[in-house]
């Protein structure tokens, strides 16, 4: 489990396909600390440690993890010198900052603008219509693995205002219109509306 609070900002070093994608990240986590199995969410996708050096870890990349996410853009598998948000997992007693994130993927959604907001950004997304239903005003998500507070919705499209410590501390500095962006929709709104379902 995740909160969706990013504490390091990633580099892709290597990447390399041979049956699954491996890519090599390069990180400032103490990797002394990071044990071989451990889970690592980067730009909001969890993935285990499979090997790691001062300064980097390795991950296996499965094809069910590259079909649902932005891995893949313009047929290239995060080109080398991608920034990747990181997120290290949560440990009992860690304190729950944003909100609870799996670290599954659920899709995709496109920036369809970045304007600036006195000193936030408003980033306005498009999500999959199967998704969309999901996203509630004053919901939560987990967009590029960051916790984020949804401000409005209209149909498929939903808001969100990044803060200048968020965009500093994360790669939202460089997001802009025409992206795809990872999706999580919020836990409790997926078991609320299978909920619905056996309801109905």
């Amino acid at each position: 489990m995740f909160t969706g609070i990013i504490t390091d900002v990633g580099e892709v070093l290597r990447v390399e396909m041979r049956g699954d994608l491996h890519a090599r990240v390069g990180t400032t986590y103490d990797m002394d600390t990071v044990d071989l199995g451990a889970s690592i969410a980067c730009n909001g996708i969890c993935l285990t440690v499979v090997d790691k050096g001062q300064g980097w870890f390795d991950v296996d990349i499965s094809a069910e993890s590259i079909a649902k996410t932005n891995i893949v853009q313009g047929n290239v598998a995060w080109p080398v010198g991608t920034r990747l948000n990181l997120e290290r997992a949560l440990k009992l007693g860690d304190e729950l900052g944003g909100h609870i994130v799996s670290g599954h993927v659920d899709g995709v959604a496109k920036v369809v603008s970045a304007i600036e907001e006195g000193e936030s950004t408003r980033f306005v997304f498009e999500a999959p219509e199967g998704l969309a239903r999901f996203i509630a005003p004053k919901g939560s998500v987990a967009l590029n693995g960051t916790s984020l507070t949804v401000n409005d919705v209209e149909g498929c499209r939903f808001g969100v205002n990044i803060i200048p410590h968020t965009k500093e501390n994360t790669t939202w500095q460089a997001v802009k219109a025409g992206d795809i962006v990872n999706l999580e929709i919020d836990t409790l709104a997926r078991y609320v509306a299978r909920l619905k379902d056996f309801e109905a």
